[in-house]
């Protein structure tokens, strides 16, 4: 298949069949941005009324750069992956000082921005021809332009995906694309499994990240608490809350003074 070809297939597919969100319907970067980061790793259909409700409660970088931890991370309960809130909360602090600039160094410099989402703020708010890849756009291309082919590296895509990018129409393009590719993960073999990159996701049951979670939602609720309570709470050995609490206390969501955990 040639580029061409698969633009037109890509753009046949989405007239037809195009998914429509409410991120897409505004081209606000707060919005944008806020979308962005509650779609890593977390499936559209799970996102929609968070992004929704959220962005009610707080509709400005100002709003969430000065709201309290509790209500910060009760609104993005159910999403998963607490640290993107903390994240988002500390890049609008960063925001609201200088503003949210149009530059791929500057956004990957903010807090849980990487390659992809700084390249996504830049094409979905600023409608700018970047060349980004995720999984629906690394699937796509797998499953097009190299059938058969085990351990692509991502840099084998990109030079396709540069010269496949519509310049003229960037933000389009690239929600037909993870709509197609979102189709074929529906229809066809996962392609992205040929992928060099491409690896199972740990389960969550029983692991650090799900005692994580259940304590960040026990403290938004109870804002200071005791180690005796989080071991009656949670019913782990002393050692396994104590690595969990840890890692919370590193990534600031909790203080510890002595036997009294709060939120940060």
């Amino acid at each position: 298949m040639t580029v061409p070809e698969f633009q037109r297939t890509v753009y046949e597919y989405y007239r037809e069949h195009g998914r429509s969100f409410p991120w897409r319907e505004t081209i606000d970067p707060y919005a944008i941005t806020v979308s962005e980061l509650m779609l890593q790793q977390t499936q559209t259909e799970r996102v929609v009324p968070k992004y929704l409700a959220f962005l009610a409660k707080l509709p400005t970088w100002e709003a969430v750069a000065t709201v309290d931890t509790a209500t910060l991370l009760r609104l993005w309960q159910g999403l998963g992956y607490n640290r993107r809130a903390l994240n988002l909360k500390r890049m609008a602090e960063a925001v609201v000082i200088k503003g949210l600039q149009n530059n791929d160094n500057y956004l990957r410099a903010l807090p849980g921005i990487g390659p992809y989402t700084a390249g996504a703020i830049r094409t979905f708010a600023f409608n700018e021809p970047v060349v980004m890849i995720e999984t629906n756009i690394r699937r796509a291309f797998l499953y097009h332009f190299f059938d058969g082919k085990e351990g692509v590296a991502d840099k084998e895509l990109l030079p396709i995906i540069e010269e496949a990018v519509d310049r003229n129409h960037p933000r389009e393009w690239y929600y037909a694309l993870m709509d197609y590719g979102a189709w074929l993960a529906k229809t066809q073999p996962n392609a992205n499994r040929r992928s060099k990159h491409y690896a199972k996701r740990s389960a969550f049951t029983g692991s650090l990240r799900q005692l994580r979670g259940h304590i960040v939602r026990y403290a938004t609720v109870h804002p200071v608490t005791t180690m005796t309570e989080l071991l009656q709470e949670t019913d782990q050995q002393p050692e396994r809350l104590t690595e969990a609490l840890s890692s919370l206390i590193k990534d600031g969501f909790l203080t510890q003074d002595g036997d009294t955990i709060q939120l940060a």
